[in-house]
């Protein structure tokens, strides 16, 4: 796994050069922003399980057919590894965060995970919409706690990183 400074150095030593104004100014935002994404990397640690259940229950509630007979989410085994699933999301989504970069979700996570779920018939829209979910859920407990955002992109960027990806249809 790399961080946003692995990434930048790697990118300038692949090109043989030196650091420029472009790679300090993003070097300098990682560390300017690194309170901010521990404090929210706090919030989701700490208030996980409940992150988790409110994104499940509004899944839910706008999806029922997904408990229903036939449903993806139907039995409690099924169910249970939907709430594990989203749990993964939102760990890694963290784990993205902390390090400033999205490349930890392509390595652990989203390598082969569209591919996984197309093989066992798992439809990718509702674990999209449970991941948009997950990032208003989020949002949400960040407001709640009174943490000052700068920068509320970065703390979604994640969630959007990994929706995105799974939603990209190969042509």
């Amino acid at each position: 796994m790399q961080d946003a400074i692995t990434n930048i150095l790697n990118r300038y030593d692949i090109t043989g050069k030196y650091l420029d104004s472009i790679g300090i100014e993003e070097i300098d935002t990682y560390f300017n922003t690194a309170i901010e994404r521990l404090k929210v990397t706090e919030i989701i640690a700490s208030n996980s399980s409940k992150i988790v259940k409110e994104t499940a229950n509004r899944l839910y509630t706008e999806q029922p057919e997904l408990l229903r007979p036939g449903g993806n989410s139907y039995t409690t085994r099924r169910y249970a590894t939907c709430l594990r699933d989203i749990d993964y999301y939102l760990r890694y989504a963290s784990y993205s965060l902390i390090a400033g970069n999205t490349d930890i979700l392509n390595e652990r996570l989203l390598d082969g995970l569209k591919e996984t779920y197309l093989s066992l018939s798992v439809p990718i829209g509702p674990i999209v919409r449970s991941i948009e979910i997950l990032k208003e859920v989020v949002i949400h407990e960040i407001q709640n706690n009174n943490i000052k955002v700068i920068d509320e992109k970065l703390c979604i960027k994640p969630f959007e990183y990994i929706s995105t990806n799974l939603s990209e249809q190969n042509i």
